[in-house]
């Protein structure tokens, strides 16, 4: 038996390709040569040729335009169409009119703000108080008639009033009681005689006692109302009705004063008979007035 010796294959000269290592003999590469790369030549950009506008026509189909609220010119309706011309064809003298109208409201408004706030100022500044009626004696003459009442006969009575009024509250308000007052004296709803409230000035912490002459005529009782009567003058207390009303004007220091307004005032009493000089007994009186009822 024999054996082959296998000598190793010196490695190929640098620059040529190695053989395969399954080949047993390999050929010599025939040799090749190398050419270098040559950078290739980039293109020109072209210029873009002018841009021409073409109309393009819009596909067909249905479109949907929002506007602003605020570019919308709005068409009045057919039904109002009349008034819309009728109001946007009005002359100037109307809105000056118009004008002229809001003008003199406003100063209307703000002449009575002030009146207001004068006389607010006027009534913090004096306090202004209602006068305090009182009746302090009454004399009655003509209302019996043979000590006897009855319906069937006609009085005239005649009564003669002391009234007293006092004006004490007031430290700087005084009253003129002008002419045109009445006083009147009534029993049970029915009225027995009237007579003038004099006119005078009553100054600021002062009391006025006057006389009232009043006078009535064919005046009549019913039964029931003569019966009652006779009653309460044998009981020593018969109720009456004392009724004034008087135009006054206020008197604020020396030179403001009020205008003149019609004051009423009701005072009851009591008296003790119904003849001769009689005692008064008041059970309270009353003072209306509309026009200045926060005075009151």
């Amino acid at each position: 038996m024999s054996s082959d010796r296998v000598h190793p294959i010196p490695p190929p000269p640098p620059g040529q390709p190695a053989d395969h290592p399954h080949a047993g003999t390999a050929a010599p590469a025939a040799p090749t040569e190398t050419t270098p790369l040559q950078p290739q030549p980039q293109p020109q950009p072209q210029p873009h040729p002018p841009f021409a506008p073409r109309p393009l026509s819009p596909p067909p189909g249905t479109y949907i335009v929002q506007v602003p609220k605020d570019q919308v010119l709005r068409v009045p309706p057919p039904d109002r169409a009349r008034r819309f011309k009728k109001l946007s064809a009005r002359p100037a003298r109307g809105r000056r009119l118009r004008h002229a109208c809001c003008c003199a409201c406003a100063a209307l408004l703000v002449l009575l703000l002030l009146a207001a706030a004068f006389a607010g100022a006027v009534y913090l500044a004096f306090r202004p108080r209602a006068p305090a009626f009182s009746v302090a004696s009454l004399s009655i003459r003509g209302l019996l008639n043979n000590a006897t009442l009855s319906s069937s006969l006609s009085l005239s009575p005649e009564l003669d009033a002391a009234v007293r009024a006092d004006n004490g509250r007031n430290r700087k308000v005084s009253i003129d009681f002008r002419g045109g007052g009445e006083v009147a004296v009534s029993y049970s709803g029915v009225r027995l005689a009237a007579g003038p409230w004099p006119a005078f000035r009553q100054p600021p912490r002062n009391v006025t006692v006057f006389a009232v002459a009043m006078q009535g005529q064919g005046v009549r009782l019913s039964d029931d109302q003569a019966r009652q009567l006779a009653a309460e003058r044998d009981a020593g207390a018969v109720p009456l009705a004392v009724d004034a009303r008087v135009p006054v004007r206020l008197r604020f220091g020396a030179v403001l004063r009020t205008w003149t307004v019609d004051v009423k005032a009701r005072c009851d009493v009591a008296v003790d008979r119904l003849d001769g000089d009689a005692t008064a007994v008041n059970r309270g009186c009353r003072v209306k007035v509309r026009p200045l009822w926060w005075w009151w």
